[in-house]
């Protein structure tokens, strides 16, 4: 047998021949995208606040993408299970996982196994809204200030408590004790409804809760805001100074919904999903939409989302240590 070996020249264009031929069906597919019907996964049971948003930007995207969207609900583990469902899903742009992506960065802290390694097993393709967490208290407290709160709660010390009922509520506490030196006794609640009839008792002093319950509570004259839990003030509450701007510095939590898919999916389609949610975005109509969640649109490109998402993966390490959360 006779071995013929290749000129130098001849590997090169081997290589770059055989790297054609691998990138053609996905280009292919890219270029053709989307010419079937995409299921926007949702990690939330049917009904919920989440749920709401999802199917309102399932209707606005099928009227951009010109394809039909449907709505699954993937429901348990915190949205673990709609996320090991997306991260697992062949990579084509058609399951699309539209959830809180702080939640998904809390998760891979919060359970001691992570069932996927999320920064590298999601691609972030747009994000969808900001929304803070909120710093409340009962409509009729003499408390109208967050220094008058951190003040008066300095004096009642351990005599102090406040309202939680999910996990961004708990570090938000923490972190607030850990800034202002308070002693205020956590009391966690399983919905913050349930939180209520302790507020209008007096019972509770504080609370810290997302901001869609705040702002119902607010209008419906049971509770007032303080302020937000958030790096800068929300186009949708304006008159809620943040937490450093009312005297509390080194509390910011920011939560935000996104759009992700498997982090194999080809570019040119987290590039045109990008751009089907910035144009939804971009309109009046979403925009109140998103305030009526207590959130602003929030417009990104796929690198700047995924290098944030990243970001706060590494920050909820620090966020449920602080917050002494055993992992479950």
């Amino acid at each position: 047998m006779i071995h013929v070996l290749e000129r130098p020249r001849d590997v090169v264009r081997t290589i770059v021949l055989a790297a054609a031929v691998a990138a053609a069906p996905a280009a292919a597919q890219a270029q053709d995208y989307p010419s079937q019907d995409i299921r926007f996964i949702c990690g939330f049971p049917a009904g919920s606040g989440a749920d709401v948003l999802v199917r309102y930007f399932a209707e606005k995207v099928r009227q951009v993408a010109n394809r039909t969207i449907i709505v699954e609900n993937k429901v348990g583990a915190a949205g673990n299970i709609a996320a090991i469902y997306t991260a697992r899903a062949k990579p084509d742009g058609y399951t699309v996982y539209v959830h809180a992506a702080s939640a998904i960065a809390a998760n891979m802290h919060l359970f001691k196994a992570p069932p996927i390694d999320a920064g590298k097993d999601l691609q972030i393709a747009a994000a969808i809204n900001k929304q803070p967490f909120m710093m409340v208290v009962a409509a009729d407290s003499p408390y109208r200030t967050l220094a008058e709160l951190t003040e008066a709660m300095k004096k009642k010390g351990n005599k102090a408590s406040y309202a939680q009922s999910n996990t961004s509520g708990k570090v938000m506490g923490e972190l607030y004790r850990r800034a202002t030196g308070i002693q205020a006794v956590e009391v966690p609640y399983r919905t913050a409804n349930d939180a209520l009839n302790d507020f209008a008792s007096g019972t509770i002093d504080y609370g810290t809760v997302d901001p869609v319950f705040a702002l119902s509570q607010t209008r419906a004259g049971r509770l007032r805001m303080l302020a937000v839990s958030t790096p800068q003030r929300m186009q949708a509450v304006p008159d809620l100074p943040t937490m450093t701007e009312a005297g509390v510095p080194d509390v910011e939590l920011l939560t935000w919904f996104a759009v992700m898919v498997p982090s194999a999916t080809p570019r040119p389609i987290v590039d045109k999903l990008n751009k089907w949610f910035n144009e939804v975005l971009a309109t009046d109509e979403t925009k109140n939409f998103l305030a009526s969640f207590g959130g602003d649109p929030f417009i990104t490109t796929p690198d700047d989302g995924q290098a944030l998402f990243v970001q706060q993966i590494k920050d909820w390490e620090g966020h449920v240590r602080a917050a002494k959360i055993e992992p479950q």
